[in-house]
């Protein structure tokens, strides 16, 4: 009954915003509430799952997707997003730019969490497809394939590094071994995968494609580097010296507070403001004007945001992610095949990565000791499945087609086949590397 309820719900999501072209936050909230009394929550309870997940959603991405518009805005504004697009391209023009993007999207994902690095490189990856003339979403996706693995895959990110304290696996292990699933991961999703999608016609937000400036006029590399880069900075730096001082220690406070996303991409916008603003001759009431401007552009994305969080309470208040993880968990199936499998399909019924993850760490636990698999590999299976075909219960599908301009059809046949990609090579990757362990464990 929950499994029918559930695909119901999904069913009328898609019928809505497709077919009836109803807008999506409006959707969300006309499924939601039906399916919560359906999964016999009472009114009461319907209503409060729903301000929950509104209220938790929002209040765990809002600052930094407002705070992240907003650099971002004035990083495609002053010039330096061009500057950085600049530097990267060299004077190869448009030839090797997936792999050139997906290279910087790896080297920001691995500290940057991936609401701030999405927003980060959205205005550097229009500034390419307005430049060269390319299609957005073969240019953009392999970037984003880049940041989506890290961010299931990897720690310093929220889902992997609360499984491997969970599995008392060891976090130098996991992310090394995860690098090794990561690379073909990426390189399958991202600039193989999207050779298939030139056709697709995006038509990007008007507010994130900057027309190209004069050469003279763009603010000096060093500057649009560190300008648009100093979240990750500010975080290596920060996430360094956590490594390096002891745990409890008197600076143990301050860096835990610096470390904060919003903290991060508070600091960042204010130097932004100065950097790319008033030390370029811009008044503070222009860049005040751009920031506001920003905000108007991704208020409606925050509502989709919401909705898709609401929906994902009202499942989580009712039991149906341990319901259906419990049904699975007794399929006698090889353990990390297992864990990737409950995090799957928690991640379809659910949508949010993190959720699907940690509720799959949570079946899986009790069994792990007893079937002797290695926690490094289940922290990676489990991740890989809680990325399984992004659709419309999942922020991120939202914030890809939104900013990309994109039909629903369209999103899912880039972004989602992308997310089950990534999903399905790092299974294999996490099965691959598993044999190669126990060949040289047993050589």
């Amino acid at each position: 009954m929950t499994l029918l309820v559930i695909l119901l719900a999904v069913l009328a999501l898609i019928i809505l915003i497709s077919w009836g072209k109803v807008n999506a936050f409006l959707a969300f909230l006309l499924v939601t509430i039906p399916a919560g009394f359906a999964l016999g929550l009472g009114s009461k309870q319907v209503m409060s799952a729903v301000q929950k997940g509104l209220g938790d959603t929002l209040g765990s991405v809002a600052l930094v997707v407002v705070l992240g518009a907003m650099l971002g805005k004035l990083v495609a504004e002053s010039g330096a997003a061009q500057q950085i697009a600049a530097t990267l391209l060299g004077n190869r023009g448009a030839k090797g730019i997936q792999w050139t993007l997906m290279l910087t999207g790896f080297i920001i994902g691995i500290p940057l969490f991936y609401n701030v690095g999405f927003l980060l490189i959205m205005p550097l990856i229009f500034s390419v497809v307005y430049q060269y003339k390319l299609p957005a979403v073969y240019v953009g996706l392999p970037m984003l394939a880049a940041l989506s693995v890290l961010h299931g895959f990897l720690p310093p990110h929220p889902s992997p590094t609360a499984m491997v304290v969970q599995f008392h696996a060891d976090m130098g292990l996991t992310f090394l071994y995860g690098l090794l699933v990561a690379v073909p991961a990426i390189v399958l999703a991202g600039p193989v995968y999207t050779r298939t999608l030139r056709g697709i016609v995006s038509v990007p937000r008007p507010g994130l494609v900057a027309e190209p400036l004069p050469a003279e006029v763009l603010p000096g590399r060093p500057n649009s580097f560190l300008s648009s880069l100093l979240p990750v900075l500010v975080l290596a730096v920060v996430l360094g010296f956590q490594a390096m001082l002891p745990a409890g220690g008197p600076l143990g406070a301050v860096l835990a507070f610096l470390s904060d996303p919003s903290v991060v991409m508070l600091l960042s916008v204010v130097v932004a403001t100065f950097s790319l603003g008033t030390a370029l001759g811009r008044s503070l009431t222009e860049v005040m004007e751009t920031y506001a401007a920003a905000v108007r552009d991704v208020a409606p994305i925050l509502l989709i945001i919401g909705g898709a969080g609401a929906l994902k309470e009202v499942l989580v208040a009712s039991g149906a992610s341990q319901h259906l993880a419990a049904g699975l968990q007794g399929t006698g199936l090889p353990p990390l095949l297992l864990g990737w499998l409950i995090a799957g399909f928690i991640r379809v019924c659910l949508g949010s990565s993190t959720v699907a993850g940690l509720t799959a760490a949570g079946v899986v636990l009790p069994t792990l000791a007893q079937s002797h698999a290695n926690p490094n590999l289940m922290v990676l299976a489990i991740g890989a499945g809680s990325l399984l075909f992004s659709h419309f219960n999942d922020g991120g599908f939202w914030l890809f087609k939104e900013y990309f301009g994109l039909s629903v059809k369209d999103t899912l046949r880039s972004w989602s086949m992308m997310e089950t990609i990534v999903s399905v090579v790092g299974l294999l990757g996490v099965l691959v590397l598993d044999w190669a362990l126990k060949v040289a464990g047993a050589a």
